[in-house]
């Protein structure tokens, strides 16, 4: 049942919200427009709030519902976190796009919330401060997910792995958002 909730997850994960709205609300594709990105903060430059908002919300859920299903299956912490994982990548190389996807920081967040509430929260709050700071989305991301790690060594050590592997990734996916960085050419809103 593992391995059959992963493949559902990676799924789940590979559905593109920011492209099917914007298919939906005849926009323009958020691969091809701003960032290039799919994902809640392109779609906030390239579609305007409400999609942004709606992008968001779909890709919190495509975390966190996996997350729910193994733990009410009963996996244990770290099977629901590979599970988590599972959605993650998903959202970050779909199956349905040709691989091409976003980043996975909301999608992160959605599988931190349905693993560990206190380290989403964690999350959540280094990410807003970090961004009110800064205006700057991806430093944000890359400041507020490894964050997490301390509090899920101590608290839910099951997890840390695969949220290592997972802050990996995240880190992985802003390469290009890390050159900019050191550059001093990263967009800010």
């Amino acid at each position: 049942m593992f391995w059959l909730l992963a493949i559902l997850a990676y799924l789940l994960g590979s559905l593109s919200f920011a492209i099917l709205l914007s298919r939906s609300a005849g926009g323009p594709d958020p691969r091809a427009s701003g960032s290039g990105n799919p994902g809640a903060t392109n779609m906030l430059r390239v579609a305007g709030k409400k999609l942004a908002i709606l992008t968001l919300l779909g890709d919190l859920l495509k975390g966190l519902l996996p997350v729910l299903v193994a733990a009410a299956w009963q996996f244990n912490i770290q099977q629901q976190a590979w599970i988590g994982l599972a959605a993650v990548i998903g959202h970050m190389y779909p199956l349905y796009f040709r691989f091409h996807g976003g980043k996975g920081v909301a999608t992160a967040a959605g599988m931190l919330l349905g693993l560990y509430p206190p380290a989403a929260l964690l999350a959540v709050a280094a990410w807003l401060l970090s961004f009110k700071l800064t205006r700057i989305s991806s430093l944000a991301a890359l400041i507020a997910t490894p964050l997490t790690l301390p509090l899920l060594a101590w608290q839910q050590p099951g997890a840390l792995l695969p949220m290592s592997a997972l802050c990996g990734l995240v880190v992985w996916r802003h390469r290009s958002n890390l050159r900019d960085l050191f550059a001093g050419r990263e967009r800010q809103f």
